[in-house]
């Protein structure tokens, strides 16, 4: 994909319809997310709150008028590591009419570029058990499953 046609940019909540419809807009996701028009409040009110946190940021992919692409970057300050900082990657997700054209990794690249730029120690995600496309696509920047993730829903 040519990085000259695609702006990476933090997203505005005008962004937010087409985030929702991305995220919600694969097997696992139509399960946990609701996309409508308009959107439920809770969307606006989380979009809100992660606006407001100067350690988190949604950014998205656009190409002419539309969002193609986003993801969420947290940058968490830990004890461990030297009181290092680390940056968690949550949400990553391509529009359908994006995929398979290397957006994704763009994005992801640019993510790790922007914790190196911060003196992040090191970047860190979660993928579901079940995506093992995603598995294969996050080796291939060279990600390792060095850790068993546990999740408790409530």
């Amino acid at each position: 994909m040519s990085g000259g046609d695609i702006e990476i940019r933090p997203a505005t909540r005008d962004d937010l319809p087409a985030m929702v419809r991305m995220l919600a807009d694969d097997s696992m996701g139509a399960g946990r997310e609701r996309w409508a028009d308009p959107l439920p409040d809770a969307y606006v009110t989380a979009f809100d709150e992660i606006a407001a946190d100067p350690n988190n940021h949604l950014i998205v992919a656009v190409r002419g008028a539309g969002v193609i692409g986003c993801i969420q970057l947290t940058y968490i300050r830990t004890l461990s590591r030297f009181g290092s900082l680390r940056a968690q990657i949550e949400g990553v997700r391509v529009a359908r009419s994006a995929r398979g054209l290397g957006l994704g990794r763009v994005l992801m690249e640019w993510a790790i570029s922007d914790a190196v730029r911060r003196g992040c120690a090191l970047v860190q995600l979660t993928t579901d058990k079940g995506r093992t496309d995603a598995h294969r696509f996050y080796e291939s920047l060279g990600f390792v499953a060095s850790h068993e993730g546990m999740k408790l829903a409530l």
